[in-house]
């Protein structure tokens, strides 16, 4: 099997001497893995950073075999904001939620071009709540979405709203409900994670006997 396509770094790991494991996801192709030799070449290495952009050609002799990447840097993202701790605390939590949640080779078209929007707007005054949205609509691309009908609601100005969703209570931001995002403040931001967080698991870690990602936990946490 042979293909050509841009993705995202989501994950590496050292493999042998001298390559790297890769994961990444893909715009036609999904989440795929492959080997990278020379990966840990100081040339290479340093274009192999999490959430990088990169143009992949793939190479295998079947589709039972693991194939190996040859890879060209696109456009370096997580090199942008190594000296913010935040955004970095965000794109682990990107990368570790689309390693969880994605099945191997199935492209998703739409969680591909969101995440691309997500990522070039990681430099806006709004990055946080864009991100926020972002995870919120990974749940329903994934199928494990939620619908409020904000009409037959009371108590929107309160800060949160308490809301059972398939038998489980939770308590939903009023401004995820509203839809307004202005002057929100990093206890917003929290709840917004808390929420996000408690429904992802319900839906899709739990059922699957799946731990949450620790990194997600480091970045909502960072809020609290």
């Amino acid at each position: 099997m042979n293909w050509e396509d841009e993705g995202f770094i989501i994950s590496k790991r050292r493999f042998r001497e001298n390559a790297i494991l890769l994961e990444v996801f893909t715009s036609k192709f999904g989440k795929s893995n492959g080997i990278v030799y020379g990966g840990t070449s100081r040339k290479i290495k340093n274009t192999l950073q999490l959430m990088n952009k990169i143009f992949i050609i793939y190479n295998s002799k079947g589709d039972d075999r693991l194939g190996y990447f040859k890879t060209e840097l696109i456009s370096p993202i997580s090199p942008n904001f190594f000296n913010n701790k935040n955004k970095i605390l965000c794109i682990n939590s990107i990368t570790s939620l689309l390693k969880s949640v994605l099945p191997e080779n199935q492209p998703y078209e739409k969680i591909y071009n969101s995440l691309n929007s997500l990522l070039n707007n990681l430099s806006s005054d709004k990055w946080l709540i864009t991100y926020l949205i972002w995870e919120i609509g990974l749940i329903n691309d994934l199928g494990f979405g939620f619908s409020i009908d904000q009409n037959n609601l009371k108590n929107l100005n309160n800060e949160t709203v308490d809301i059972k969703l398939d038998n489980i209570r939770y308590n939903i931001p009023s401004f995820l409900i509203s839809k307004n995002f202005n002057s929100l403040k990093e206890r917003d931001i929290y709840n917004g994670l808390s929420f996000s967080r408690n429904l992802l698991e319900n839906k899709f870690f739990t059922p699957n006997n799946i731990r949450f990602p620790y990194s997600r936990k480091m970045f909502e946490k960072n809020f609290l």
